[in-house]
């Protein structure tokens, strides 16, 4: 009877292996797109991490995930984006922490003025176990799935129509910048009025004179020309941004779970190549916009500075600051 039994136990086991690896086979026969929307346009770092990101997941799993980018936010606005992929889409959002700082308030904190000016600071904390808490919790609780945070897209300065050197003169000016809290308290605390407009608009809204200024990083600010509308930049650094390529956690979940890996392994070493890109092209950004009328000017950032501490106390980022000052004074 054992021996029956035996054999009975020997089959089955036999036929769900068989039954598995027909689903697995399956499942790595079948194709996927993933649209990728992003706001900047093409020559920009970023972009150009994004078309080794597209190569490297096309090359690894033989096409069976095709990647489309579609810069310029001719797609939609991230928000929308963003929801998209909460339910579903086949969209990776190339996106920052200011807006998912809106659903968790800890990763905005990744957004806050002048939290650490150093590059080696900055990599130490965006693939730190700290930070990785956070982008679970953005998983958890938004099903939104965070590839990689380490898409340096560079140091945010003030765009404006005259001359600034303190903080002061940025009072009565309306300065274009995101939605998100983080954004807004910054520009506010730095002395400037925050106007929340969509990134494809901004250009046209200095032209009219309905807006000031703006503040942005110079690979957005070349892309988009602003400083033809906007001549004086100041390096304030107030922010440095960083990317990352996000997708819903329920597309991901479609994937066989080698093909996850990939999108993951794929978008940080994207992440870096758009980086070290970046630092390296900053100087020859700077003489293309001085050649064609921009006036690039350094200030003492200190009275910047002093001003910026009042988002953290704001916001209430005071027990988020501690966490990582501690972990970045670490050797």
């Amino acid at each position: 009877m054992w021996r029956s039994w035996k054999k009975v136990i020997m089959w089955m086991v036999v036929g769900f292996l068989i039954v598995t690896s027909i689903g697995t086979s399956m499942a790595q026969e079948k194709t996927y797109t993933l649209r990728v929307s992003m706001v900047i346009t093409k020559g920009d770092n970023i972009y150009e991490g994004y078309e080794k990101f597209k190569e490297g997941i096309e090359v690894r799993t033989q096409g069976k995930i095709k990647v489309e980018l579609y810069p310029g936010g001719v797609l939609g606005r991230d928000e929308e984006m963003l929801e998209q992929a909460v339910m579903g889409g086949d969209v990776c959002v190339n996106t920052d922490a200011g807006r998912l700082g809106v659903w968790v308030k800890e990763i905005g904190i990744l957004l806050c003025p002048y939290l650490t000016d150093s590059i080696d600071d900055w990599m130490k904390l965006l693939k730190s176990d700290l930070a990785k808490e956070w982008y679970d919790k953005v998983r958890k609780e938004k099903g939104l799935v965070v590839l990689a945070f380490n898409w340096y897209a560079g140091a945010r300065h003030f765009l404006t129509k005259k001359p600034i050197s303190k903080p002061e003169d940025l009072q009565g000016l309306k300065i274009r910048t995101p939605g998100a809290p983080v954004w807004q308290e910054t520009i506010r605390a730095l002395g400037a009025t925050p106007v929340a407009l969509p990134w494809t608009e901004v250009y046209m809204a200095l032209q009219q004179g309905v807006i000031d200024g703006a503040e942005a990083q110079h690979p957005a600010t070349y892309g988009s020309k602003l400083y033809e509308v906007a001549k004086y930049i100041t390096r304030t650094g107030h922010i440095q941004l960083w990317n990352s390529p996000v997708v819903g956690d329920k597309w991901l979940k479609k994937l066989p779970s080698d093909y996850q890996n990939i999108l993951l392994e794929e978008a940080d070493k994207a992440g870096d190549y758009a980086t070290n890109l970046l630092l390296k092209m900053l100087t020859e950004l700077e003489e293309k916009m001085k050649k064609e009328g921009a006036i690039i000017n350094d200030v003492d950032i200190t009275p910047f500075k002093k001003r910026a501490e009042a988002v953290y106390e704001k916001l209430g980022y005071q027990e988020v600051l501690k966490k990582v000052q501690e972990l970045l004074s670490k050797k």
